[in-house]
């Protein structure tokens, strides 16, 4: 048996699982016979080739990521903004009055009940750990919870049902546009000036605390224009090397409006105005010039992608081509928790490209496919956004992992990139078979350990919601 690494020291104790793997990816490229072996407190001790096998026996094993971008709440709006209102035409600023709406009548038990079910599908779709942007903080009409971190605890309570990874990221929004003006009716359940959201993230962060330790407390001013420059300062210095989450640049006319208060298109002007550094994500990014492109890829940065939900609301396309080939970082998130799918956000990045260029297998390169790219690159950079030591099969990074189902029609007899190229451009969530997040077992047979509980709430909570609406 050959041991590809070997934390030094390590010891078996009580509580330590052994899996063995067919085939897996390693962070030197893939692998057969593989055992590896997972401390108590869910981190990754030994990786070995050649092994006998023994343990948890699965298929293909490779490393799962982060969903680097989650509005958890969003996910119960599935399928209600598909007809066109008053407007001539309908657009993200349309579909986001509907949101607004939507919001109005959720209470703490609908936010709860609603982000357990959107975590048990991530880890049933093989994400095993989420970056969860929260920006909504009040009762509607505006008056914060006698317990000013209220729904940051109810994030929280849904982690600890589902077992999936947090980074909790609690939202900055004071202001409803670059001049200054009032948040409206829709936003006012977000609303804080900076000493409330001190107070907001401070009590967010012990709750956070009361989570395994891999749990991480992060900052996320909404927006260029929903925070002012001084308190996107605050939240730089707030966040210190934490991660620090902002969207950035998703919009034709969010671009406008910054290019008209601040002199400049919003990536140069952040870039300018700020250090970005390898703890920054900026969400979506679909609007960039080929000079701000390449400026993004050079900070060390994320980028955090959300296909889906980038076409579902007519975002634009990011340009990964020229991104990847600048050394650029990114992730892959669900954001509005339409359709929670990690296969088909990275089928969709790969086909808008195509679809815009022309071509095939747009990052492919040489050494490795398609899939391959993708998923290595989606991995790092969704561990690097969420601060999560994740994204490889390696000693000491913690067991996040995720089976592919051995005995799937088309994964019959695949080996490498073949085995992830299928799954991405063929496949979907019924290939994932088994989940573990920070080495907590918590997919097998492709259905989370507490499934029913928690579809029985979720049905509940929908169908009393759809008597409000």
């Amino acid at each position: 048996m050959n041991a590809l690494q070997t934390l030094s020291g390590s010891t078996a104790p009580a509580g330590t699982q052994i899996l063995f793997a067919d085939n897996a990816l390693a962070p030197s490229g893939w692998k057969e016979n593989v055992r590896v072996v997972i401390t108590p407190d869910g981190k990754i001790a030994e990786v070995s080739e050649g092994a006998t096998p023994e343990g948890t026996r699965v298929g293909t094993l490779l490393p799962a990521p982060v969903n680097l971008h989650s509005h958890a709440f969003q996910r119960a709006m599935a399928g209600m903004s598909e007809r066109r209102g008053s407007e001539s035409r309908d657009t993200f600023w349309t579909w986001r009055q509907i949101m607004f709406r939507f919001l109005d009548v959720l209470t703490p038990d609908d936010i709860e009940a609603i982000a357990a079910f959107v975590q048990m599908e991530m880890l049933e779709a093989g994400y095993a750990a989420v970056a969860e942007f929260h920006y909504v903080h009040h009762q509607p009409g505006g008056t914060p919870y006698d317990n000013i971190a209220e729904l940051s605890e109810r994030i929280v309570t849904a982690s600890s049902t589902t077992g999936i990874g947090l980074t909790l990221l609690p939202v900055l929004y004071s202001q409803g546009g670059c001049d200054g003006r009032s948040l409206g009716d829709g936003q006012i359940r977000f609303g804080n000036d900076f000493d409330r959201f001190q107070k907001l993230h401070q009590a967010a962060a012990r709750a956070v605390a009361a989570l395994p330790e891999d749990a991480r407390i992060g900052v996320a001013p909404h927006s260029l224009r929903a925070v002012t420059r001084q308190d996107l300062a605050r939240c730089v210095e707030l966040a210190g090397t934490a991660p620090l989450h902002m969207h950035l640049a998703e919009q034709v006319k969010e671009v406008e409006e910054i290019e008209a208060a601040y002199g400049k298109r919003p990536v140069n002007w952040l870039l300018d105005a700020h250090e970005v550094t390898d703890n920054w994500c900026l969400i979506h990014c679909t609007q960039m010039t080929a000079q701000e492109t390449s400026g993004l890829a050079a900070t060390g940065a994320v980028a955090g992608l959300c296909p889906i939900t980038e076409s579902s609301l007519g975002d634009g396309i990011f340009d990964g081509v020229n991104y990847l080939a600048a050394k650029g970082k990114f992730g892959i998130g669900s954001d509005s928790n339409i359709r929670i799918s990690l296969s088909e956000e990275l089928r969709t990045f790969e086909y808008s490209q195509r679809l815009r260029d022309k071509c095939r297998a747009s990052v492919a390169t040489p050494e490795k496919s398609t899939g391959r790219v993708l998923y290595e690159t989606a991995l790092a950079g969704g561990a690097q956004a969420a601060g999560r030591a994740s994204g490889a099969l390696a000693p000491g990074r913690y067991a996040d992992l995720l089976a592919l189902d051995g005995t799937a029609l088309d994964l019959d007899r695949t080996r490498g990139d073949e085995t992830l190229d299928i799954w991405v451009f063929a496949g979907d969530d019924r290939m994932v078979a088994d989940v573990w997040s920070a080495g907590r077992h918590v997919v097998t047979g492709g259905r989370h350990r507490q499934a029913e509980a928690i579809r029985d709430r979720y049905r509940t909570t929908m169908r009393a919601l759809r008597q409000k609406l």
